[in-house]
């Protein structure tokens, strides 16, 4: 994509801080940095979102996304992670460019991803019945 930002980081047209490189794909620091370490794992060819990667590169990338979060919590002293990937804009995605984030962790408050009890408000049978 022309004016993809990971693309042109791909392409070596703008810099990243690059802390793993394959055929198939790219991780570099986010600059936002939300957590120390906060590192994105990239497909190079550009797919805009999760439901449009393919398979095989999907694998790929969290095969990749694995071994750098086991090296981010080890080299980093991190005490845990998460992992996250954003699909359009209401679930906070920025770059249409697929990308996984990994977010390592030392305490509970430096993010906040808040999972909101909802069962009392749900008839999980139907909504059981509309996914599948």
């Amino acid at each position: 994509m022309e004016n993809c930002i990971f693309c042109k980081i791909i392409n070596k047209e703008i810099p990243g801080k690059v802390v793993y490189e394959d055929d198939i794909c790219l991780a570099f620091l986010d600059l936002s940095q939300a957590t120390y370490g906060h590192t994105l794992v990239i497909p190079k060819k550009h797919y805009d979102n999760i439901l449009t990667v393919d398979d095989e590169t999907l694998a790929h990338l969290f095969k990749i996304v694995k071994k750098l979060s086991k090296q981010i919590m080890e080299k980093l002293g991190a005490d845990g992670l998460n992992v996250l990937t954003n699909t359009n804009e209401v679930a906070g995605q920025t770059v249409h460019h697929f990308h996984i984030h990994i977010l390592p962790r030392y305490n509970k408050n430096e993010l906040k991803i808040n999972f909101i009890d909802h069962s009392q408000d749900v008839d999980l049978d139907e909504l059981l019945n509309k996914i599948k």
